[in-house]
């Protein structure tokens, strides 16, 4: 797949560098393959799985990309800062940064604790400010170079269809995403004049570790596929593919979009047969 991927859509990020965070499986696996395929090299970021993250760096250096996995995490500032600093050094500069890395501790509400649901809101609210303060820093200390992009940069963030769905049981999760909804609607505002574009792509059920429980069983698919209207379960790379084509120029005219990549589940399929 990622090597037809390769002959497709190679043109539209050749020569760009880019980061995605929580790139060692999963989602940021898919995103971070398929932006290599598009032409990026890539930086691999992980917390924990080292291992995971050295076969996405050698999976991404079997595409003809340069690659390196750097471990930080992202609701440490030092960390963040570190891993842009080493990220630059290493490949010059970036050009695309993907805000991935998230995490779930579910309960429902009077026997969360703080530490839980403090935890899920530094990973995947404060993490993706940090990310996008130093990818915008990095953007307007390089600017843009026409025979690059046309942008600064782009900066995505990975956020989530229960940014707008409510989620009993995962009330941290929920508010986690509905702040980033702002924060990437926000930043598009602020940026847009300085030519960085600034997006997010929220996913649906996606069939990924993080949500095993929710697809592993026929009896949990069946009761998920009813929340989707097209009746299948998003892959990586389907949300890989949407945000190699979000980052090029392809689409630069678009910021400050949410990019609902769901099979439809936002569509209130329980009124499918009528209100």
């Amino acid at each position: 797949m990622f090597e037809q991927l390769t002959n497709t859509v190679r043109p539209l990020l050749h020569g760009q560098r880019a980061l995605v965070t929580g790139g060692n499986s999963g989602i940021g696996r898919g995103v971070a393959l398929s932006l290599a395929a598009a032409g990026a090299d890539i930086v691999v970021n992980y917390v924990s799985n080292p291992e995971g993250a050295e076969c996405v760096v050698q999976a991404i250096r079997q595409l003809g990309r340069k690659a390196l996995a750097v471990r930080a995490d992202v609701a440490n500032e030092a960390d963040v800062d570190a891993m842009f600093a080493e990220a630059v050094a290493e490949l010059g500069t970036l050009d695309i940064v993907v805000a991935n890395a998230g995490m779930q501790r579910d309960a429902k509400i009077e026997s969360m604790s703080l530490g839980d649901w403090q935890r899920v809101i530094d990973v995947n609210l404060t993490g993706q400010f940090l990310c996008a303060r130093a990818a915008v820093r990095e953007f307007k200390r390089r600017g843009v170079v026409e025979s690059v992009s046309r942008a600064a940069g782009k900066l995505v963030h990975i956020s989530s269809v229960h940014e707008v769905i409510p989620w009993a049981g995962h009330i941290n999760y929920a508010a986690s995403k509905g702040g980033v909804m702002m924060l990437m609607k926000t930043l598009a505002q602020e940026l847009a004049q300085d030519r960085i574009r600034v997006n997010s792509v929220c996913p649906g059920a996606i069939k990924t570790p993080i949500n095993r429980s929710a697809w592993e069983t026929p009896e949990a698919l069946q009761g998920l596929l009813r929340l989707i209207p097209q009746r299948r379960l998003g892959e990586p790379d389907d949300i890989g593919r949407t945000v190699a084509w979000l980052v090029s120029d392809e689409a630069d005219y678009i910021t400050g979009l949410n990019l609902y990549v769901d099979g439809g589940m936002t569509l209130y399929p329980g009124f499918e047969a009528g209100g």
